[in-house]
């Protein structure tokens, strides 16, 4: 039996590989009629260090997130997906994206791009694709090619 998503959260963070996974969302959710949400998660432990810390910073991450996920929806809309929103949210990206939010939208699927981290920087930081695959409370499907299923090279395929 062939599943059938329902609903499907696409990570995004601005990067290519997220594009990727936002563009194949829109084909999986118009073939399994499914609601697509975007979230954008500022990684709020990113500004703790910061001694002169002030909100305007927080605020500009975020205003730069909505005219993103804004021109995703309009993207989307264009493609002919109806059922397309979005939330910023603010906190650990890996737990938000891998637990918070599939449980609180009742999530099936999480499409999310592969990881544009080389292996020195997924030793040291960790990777929010690979904590996804491993710890998420339901399907995850990590997109690594274009729309016209060719992998896609790091500094191959960008614009």
């Amino acid at each position: 039996m062939v599943k059938q998503y329902k609903h499907i959260l696409v990570p995004v963070d601005g990067s290519f590989e997220a594009e990727l996974a936002f563009k194949k969302s829109i084909t999986v959710a118009k073939h399994n009629d499914a609601d697509v949400h975007l979230v954008h998660v500022v990684d709020t432990r990113a500004f703790q260090n910061i001694s002169s810390f002030d909100t305007s910073m927080v605020e500009q991450v975020t205003d730069t997130a909505k005219k993103t996920l804004d021109k995703y929806v309009d993207e989307a809309k264009s493609a002919g997906l109806e059922k397309i929103d979005y939330s910023i949210e603010y906190g650990a990206p890996k737990t938000v994206i891998a637990r918070d939010m599939p449980k609180d939208l009742k999530i099936d699927l999480i499409m999310i791009g592969a990881t544009g981290l080389n292996a020195v920087e997924r030793l040291l930081i960790g990777s929010v694709t690979e904590y996804v695959t491993r710890m998420a409370v339901c399907d995850v499907m990590v997109v690594r090619t274009d729309e016209d299923n060719q992998p896609v090279k790091k500094g191959k395929n960008k614009r």
